[in-house]
């Protein structure tokens, strides 16, 4: 995605329905349909940018992998849409933390961030790895995507997918796991799979336990 990795780094499109128009764009450009995407963490957020503003065009199956509904709270909902919706901050905590990612302690802030998304066991080289890739992305334009990504409410989205959907969540997780409960309960037929803490059930599952996560990718695709 644009700003990503080695990916141009363009001073403007750092909005979750612009990366959706992206991929979009890609498919189309290279003609690919009936394609299974799959989303980690905001790339679900694409996803169900995708599927606001295209449905399912060129797609066959989802596989959306830990990310809440909504990231920030209301502070009217009841407790019970705090814990569908998965969220993890409230307006203060939000505006802390994209200040601290756009200011100058932007990179302790991402390393503090990243290195919670992992269990105990996981090999402190490896995340130090992890957080180096995070920061190949402008910390000014981290912060701006970011502050889009949490003020998305993506549950009446998630409730209109129908085509075959793989969900994946973990116990020892940033990402409440009961809001990925709630999402395969929305969408008809879906699966859901919940790595345990001793599964590598944090946020990177697909990384800590690549076997199961290959696993079920591959049953799921099969």
């Amino acid at each position: 995605m644009r700003g990503h990795g080695d990916s141009e780094k363009p001073d403007h499109g750092y909005r979750i329905e612009r990366l959706s128009e992206d991929v979009h764009e890609f498919l189309v450009a290279k003609d690919l349909t009936g394609v299974i995407m799959a989303g980690h963490s905001m790339g679900c957020s694409v996803i169900w940018g995708y599927w606001e503003q295209y449905g399912g065009d060129r797609l066959s199956k989802l596989i959306l992998v830990d990310q809440m509904p909504m990231i920030t709270s209301n502070p009217a909902w009841s407790a019970k849409e705090l814990e569908n919706a998965g969220v993890i901050f409230d307006g203060k905590s939000l505006f802390e933390t994209i200040n601290g990612l756009a200011g100058p302690d932007g990179v302790k802030t991402t390393k503090g961030f990243i290195t919670g998304m992992f269990t105990k066991q996981y090999s402190p080289d490896e995340v130090n790895w992890i957080v180096q890739e995070n920061l190949k992305f402008p910390r000014d334009y981290a912060a701006r995507l970011l502050f889009d990504h949490a003020t998305n409410d993506w549950r009446d989205v998630i409730a209109r997918i129908n085509i075959p959907t793989l969900v994946v969540g973990g116990k020892a997780n940033l990402v409440p796991w009961k809001s990925q409960i709630w999402i395969g309960s929305q969408i008809k037929g879906a699966r859901t799979e919940i790595f345990e803490e001793n599964e590598g059930g944090a946020r990177f599952m697909f990384i800590e336990n690549p076997e199961k996560f290959n696993r079920l990718v591959k049953e799921f695709n099969s």
